[in-house]
């Protein structure tokens, strides 16, 4: 069968690499004048340490999401409209997460941390139901995917982001109480991910 998702994955990879781009803007140089303590610029530096774990964590979360999408379309070798329309939502939930970044570097430290990490946590359960979207619209059609793939292949796709969702969700109910909590599992799930995709592409 011959593949045609070249141009689908030539501009999803584009896409991903913007949003990985934007979220550099978020980490800002401190304006110092010359005369002043160095010890200012340190003490400054310290002080931007949720902008870092912002950057960090989007980061990671950016290239886990285009390391999954990677993966799903060495299934996925033709496309339909709804394929192309699911992929879409991926690419748009991709490009706006240097905004709850934003708010989570800027917030996190103030009486708004609860909220600013609800939205990021929330923004997370999105990206796992457009994941599971997108491959519920490719398996639909089984004449969309490679040809051999087996039916348990399929199905452990489609449970990984079941499993996915669900942790997502406790991390989004989590947030509303325990913050720091919501984004520590939020880090966690990077292992859960990385380990999910090198199981399906080694099939």
């Amino acid at each position: 069968m011959e593949k045609e998702t070249a141009r689908i994955e030539a501009f999803s990879d584009g896409v991903f690499a913007i949003a990985v781009t934007l979220l550099v803007l978020e980490l800002h140089v401190p304006e110092f004048s010359k005369s002043q303590d160095p010890g200012l610029l340190l003490a400054e530096l310290k002080a931007q340490w949720p902008g870092y774990l912002a950057f960090t964590i989007s980061f990671f979360s950016i290239f886990i999401m285009w390391v999954n999408h990677h993966k799903l379309f060495k299934q996925i070798y033709k496309r339909n409209t709804g394929v192309m329309f699911a992929n879409g939502l991926i690419l748009f939930l991709a490009s706006i997460v240097s905004y709850p970044s934003a708010l989570l570097a800027r917030f996190y430290q103030t009486p708004s941390q609860q909220f600013a990490v609800s939205i990021y946590t929330g923004m997370f359960v999105l990206v796992n139901i457009s994941y599971s979207l997108l491959w519920y619209q490719a398996t639909r059609d089984k004449e969309l995917l490679r040809p051999g793939l087996d039916a348990h292949t399929i199905t452990l796709i489609r449970n990984n982001y079941r499993y996915g969702l669900f942790t997502y969700l406790s991390a989004f109910a989590l947030s509303f109480y325990f913050p720091k909590t919501a984004l520590i599992i939020c880090v966690l799930l990077w292992g859960f991910w990385a380990v999910s995709s090198r199981k399906i592409s080694s099939r």
